[in-house]
């Protein structure tokens, strides 16, 4: 590459956007990612760094300067280090840390000690802070003044001389008001805020409650240590979909990407599950061997064990993946529960006398291989089935909820494997009264 070229490429790659520079890294070898990083400028790399993934982020730290991390730093947002450090292997954090003045080690060693997918783990001090007696006139002004620092300006916060939070003032109101308003008058003094120690979900669920771009975080004394914008937040959404799908497939949750995952990975995140599946799936055959007597007498009775459990297993998945959503997203609380169960019951004794009688139905005028009293036995012991189901479908992620686990941990495949021995139970109940 001749020194046009080079220049060319330096000037064409500080003009694109970060996003894409940092997606376009993942395709490179690490010789060009190393040599790639260096032509851009140093606000550029900083923002570049924060758009890479972790394993492309570490390659760099190693491979670079002291002062080349020390550049990145500097015009890094703090909260974007914290999250690169969190992740970063011991080495890669002593040789950052050493990298930073005094004052910025404090600030994110602080930030470390938030617990994990906490508000203070998730904020950042780059916000603007205003008095409640500044005028609109020194309010602009100090936002041309420390604008370019900060993470956002268009939600401005008002402290007093203890930074106790006093309200909110968006930009939009200070542009047009009077330049000699006070602040004071025009900020909206009901503020909703969060504390560092609030749960990640919770902050999610108030953000698409109201719609925000950033969030205020108070500590115990109420006092404004930091902000939480949208951007964080996204992040935080697609993670908790991501674990919440994955509890729900019995999949124990990873923050690694399928495709950079060992197969050692992969098995050691699956293979609890699968465990604990297999050794409640010994209900069923418990309730079998139970039952033994029964379908020697009745052989035919063992060819409609799988129909049952199966319709059973969804209708009950049917009803926890609802449920679960609303949790999810804060549409049903734990005051909700008799609600929630009341409605589930009433929807389980419709869809059961449904299915039951299509099946009566179905096997009473095309399948003529069976007496009528099996096709009874059969249809009666699906719907009862899926009542109960449905009504241990929406029970099992609320009890989640109130003892402090994960909803979505009672999803498909443990309800699937609770409600095939319930399913076996009510059907050779019911077939002892009408078969034998």
């Amino acid at each position: 590459m001749d020194g046009g070229q080079y220049l060319q490429l330096k000037q064409e790659l500080n003009e694109e956007q970060p996003a894409n520079i940092a997606e376009y890294f993942e395709e490179l070898t690490a010789e060009k990612q190393l040599f790639i990083f260096r032509l851009l400028s140093k606000d550029v790399a900083a923002e570049v760094f924060s758009y890479m993934d972790n394993d492309t982020q570490e390659h760099i730290v190693q491979s670079i300067t002291d002062r080349e991390v020390r550049n990145i730093v500097d015009e890094m947002f703090l909260d974007d280090t914290v999250d690169f450090l969190e992740e970063a292997p011991a080495n890669l954090v002593k040789k950052v840390l050493r990298n930073t003045d005094a004052g910025t080690r404090q600030l994110i060693n602080r930030f470390l000690n938030y617990p994990e997918n906490s508000a203070g783990s998730l904020m950042t001090i780059e916000f603007v802070r205003l008095r409640a007696n500044m005028t609109v006139a020194k309010a602009l002004s100090e936002i041309k003044r420390v604008g370019m620092d900060k993470e956002t300006i268009y939600t401005c916060y008002v402290t007093d001389a203890q930074r106790k939070l006093l309200g909110v003032i968006p930009l939009r109101t200070l542009i047009c008001a009077e330049d000699d308003s006070l602040v004071g008058d025009l900020m909206e003094d009901d503020v909703i805020s969060v504390h560092t120690l609030d749960d990640q979900e919770e902050v999610a669920n108030i953000f698409k409650k109201y719609n925000w771009m950033a969030l205020p975080v108070t500590d115990t004394e109420g006092r404004l240590v930091g902000i939480i914008t949208v951007d964080d937040i996204v992040d935080v959404i697609e993670q908790e979909t991501t674990e919440d799908m994955e509890l729900m497939n019995a999949v124990l949750p990873s923050d690694d990407e399928y495709l950079k995952m060992s197969v050692f990975a992969l098995v050691k995140n699956r293979i609890p599950w699968l465990c604990v599946l297999m050794i409640s799936g010994t209900l069923s055959a418990f309730v079998i061997g139970m039952y033994q007597s029964l379908l020697d007498s009745v052989v035919m009775l063992s060819s409609f064990m799988t129909i049952i459990t199966g319709t059973g297993g969804n209708a009950g998945s049917q009803a926890s993946a609802m449920v679960i959503r609303g949790l999810a997203l804060g549409d049903i609380q734990m005051r909700d529960t008799f609600k929630v169960v009341f409605k589930e019951l009433r929807v389980g004794i419709l869809c059961g006398l449904i299915l039951a009688m299509v099946n009566m139905i179905r096997m009473t005028f095309f399948d003529h291989s069976t007496p009528f009293n099996i096709d009874l036995t059969v249809s009666l012991s699906m719907g009862v089935a899926v009542v109960l189901a449905k009504t241990l479908g929406c029970i099992l992620p609320i009890l989640a909820k109130a003892v402090k686990l994960d909803p979505a941990m009672m999803a498909g495949p443990l309800i699937s494997t609770v409600v095939d021995a319930i399913a076996l139970v009510v059907y050779f109940s019911i077939a002892t009264v009408l078969v034998l």
